[in-house]
């Protein structure tokens, strides 16, 4: 990879701006002053801007437990955003959620800055399995209205008729579900759920792609990195296990 592109997607600044510092010669490449940007370097080099070390990992990844109140959003003026929960040191990092979850939807949101894995995350191309916890209110579900899901159902809440993929549907307790999507409609578990008269009182994605967090609310807020095994759980489930790590 060219030096100023590791050097921008490390946080370091723009293109621009890591060019005029390798031409200060305020950067060095395994103790070498670094005279040009489009020298070739990997992770593994050792480079430094003014004599500290940067952390080369071109692509990030983390989890965060989304709590409810929450704007997925990496920035709002008003509302209590994703932003809030991202620690300065990497705020220049192009990080952002693969994907979103409602203000009042709690729980598993995938943060990172590589693009390719962002995108097929949320691509219903890639049928990538989510698991939610629902609390509602209304009559509890029957075996009828979950082979409906089972087999796929039309909403017709909205202008146009959407259909929904086959959807799988577990009884945990009286008023409370999992429901397993591959898609990301608009509302779509509210909207499921209002399709056979039951509000949905509380809602939280608890597993993604087989990365799964507490069904409880003991570790909302919290932002950790994802392990390797999770990293490569993700790429290989969305078919991109040759990308950048």
């Amino acid at each position: 990879m060219r030096l100023d592109k590791l050097l921008a997607s490390s946080g370091i600044g723009t293109r621009s701006e890591v060019r005029k510092l390798i031409g200060q010669k305020k950067v060095t490449v395994n103790g070498q002053t670094a005279n040009k940007p489009e020298i070739q370097v990997t992770t593994e080099d050792d480079i430094r801007v003014n004599g500290t070390p940067i952390n080369a990992t071109t692509n990030l990844y983390f989890l965060l437990d989304k709590p409810d109140g929450v704007l997925t959003a990496m920035e709002d003026p008003r509302l209590p955003n994703v932003g809030d929960y991202i620690p300065n040191n990497l705020r220049g990092k192009k990080l952002a959620p693969a994907g979103r979850l409602d203000y009042h939807t709690s729980g598993l949101l995938i943060i990172t800055n590589d693009g390719t894995l962002s995108h097929r995350l949320q691509s219903p191309r890639y049928g990538i399995p989510k698991i939610y916890k629902v609390t509602f209110k209304g009559n509890d579900w029957t075996d009828k209205e979950i082979e409906e899901l089972k087999a796929g159902i039309v909403l017709t809440d909205m202008e146009k008729p959407q259909t929904v993929k086959p959807t799988e549907l577990t009884r945990i307790k009286e008023n409370e579900s999992h429901i397993t999507l591959t898609e990301g409609k608009t509302h779509e578990v509210r909207r499921i759920f209002a399709k056979y008269g039951k509000e949905v009182l509380s809602l939280r994605r608890i597993s993604l792609a087989g990365i799964s967090i507490p069904e409880t609310e003991e570790t909302a807020g919290q932002l950790r990195e994802l392990t390797k095994d999770e990293i490569t759980a993700l790429k290989k489930a969305t078919g991109s296990e040759d990308g950048d790590n």
